[in-house]
């Protein structure tokens, strides 16, 4: 069978229809020209019979992949400019210099860290999701190196580009509302990314065990990861909330911590209002913001002699086989690794710790 143009009562525009080599065809061509459908027609069941004989890694598109990746749960962070960029353009005729082409068009002011973040890693994930339907080939991607040297570069002296001692970081989430602040202490005893936090739930948390599963991570893998037994109290507390939003932390007002397509930001208003707390009581802190959470954790792990590659699986950066395949699985070697994290006496005696579900509402207004 072959496919031919039919039209449908519902649109005014021409849509193929048919089979080719057990290949089902039913999607609309967008033209209601019929000579120009005609040349899609041909065009789309060349598509579908290279398709049906050599895979479809033959014709599958980036375009196509990202859609399928973030129907598996992937996340749209940073992802709407490069699907604008690649397009429709199939996989296998990228290369690693359409990727650096597209990183520096993208971001043409950007740090190496920063394009590694918002373009290669992305772009990767999407990837490594079509190599797991076949539509692509296993490819090792390069990633921008960061600038060695002693020379300082601006735009890396912002907060959260390095770690931050835990009494300085206990110091500022004091200063607080309890909301953000419950926020930051689950990230800096997790190391866990921010977008992951925000969006972790209910189902996802195992406080007997002390195992916190990701189900989508930034890497498109899902992933397990060790509780400090510090934030037990934590999470017993707001797993107690009964409502219809499933997402653990939540703001003073109760709502989920909104999403957006492009970036953070969720937590920018109550860190500059603790900024400004301090800076009232003569206290400079800047350099502590949620991903400072990670880049402490990952230091202070190497500090108290963790071993790299479980440091690594704790962070997300590796895996060995029981990782991959049993991600709600507790291990052990991991939840006593992030044990070792210092807990500084001033994290300790915070007041909402006698019921954080209920002071979580509690809010401190701006230079209060």
């Amino acid at each position: 069978m072959v496919l031919k143009l039919v039209r449908r009562k519902d649109s005014p525009n021409w849509w193929l229809r048919g089979t080719i080599r057990s290949i089902y065809v039913y999607e609309s061509t967008g033209i209601a020209d019929r000579d120009v459908a005609e040349v899609i027609l041909t065009i789309r069941s060349k598509e579908v019979l290279d398709e049906s004989i050599f895979g479809r890694k033959v014709n599958a598109t980036f375009e196509q992949a990202a859609e399928s990746y973030l129907k598996g749960g992937g996340s749209l962070r940073f992802l709407s400019a490069i699907c604008k960029h690649f397009g429709t353009k199939p996989l296998r005729k990228l290369r690693q210099n359409d990727l650096d082409a597209a990183s520096l068009k993208l971001l043409p002011n950007a740090s190496p860290e920063t394009r590694n973040r918002q373009c290669y890693t992305p772009f990767i994930a999407v990837w490594n999701h079509a190599v797991k339907n076949d539509w692509a080939d296993v490819r090792q991607w390069s990633r921008p190196r960061k600038r060695k040297g002693t020379v300082r570069h601006r735009g890396e002296t912002r907060s959260g580009t390095r770690p931050a001692p835990y009494d300085r970081a206990a110091q500022f989430v004091a200063a607080m509302s309890p909301a953000p602040a419950m926020v930051m202490t689950a990230l800096f005893y997790t190391g866990m990314r921010p977008i992951e936090l925000f969006t972790l739930e209910s189902a996802d948390i195992d406080v007997d065990r002390r195992w916190i599963v990701i189900g989508n991570s930034k890497t498109g893998e899902p992933r397990g990861v060790p509780m400090h037994d510090f934030l037990v109290p934590l999470f017993e507390s707001l797993l107690k909330r009964r409502d219809k939003s499933r997402q653990v932390f939540r703001t003073f007002r109760g709502l989920p911590y909104v999403i957006s397509a492009e970036g953070g930001g969720q937590l920018s208003n109550g860190i500059v209002g603790t900024r400004k707390r301090l800076a009232k009581a003569g206290l400079q802190i800047t350099d502590v913001s949620p991903y400072t959470a990670r880049h402490s954790v990952s230091t202070q792990l190497v500090v108290n002699g963790v071993h790299p590659h479980i440091k690594d699986q704790i962070l997300g950066h590796a895996a060995n086989d029981m990782s991959r395949h049993y991600t709600n699985v507790a291990q052990a070697p991991l939840i006593e690794a992030i044990n070792t994290l210092p807990v500084p006496d001033a994290w300790r005696r915070l007041d909402w710790w006698k019921d954080p579900l209920l002071l979580s509402r509690h809010h401190v207004k701006w230079g209060k």
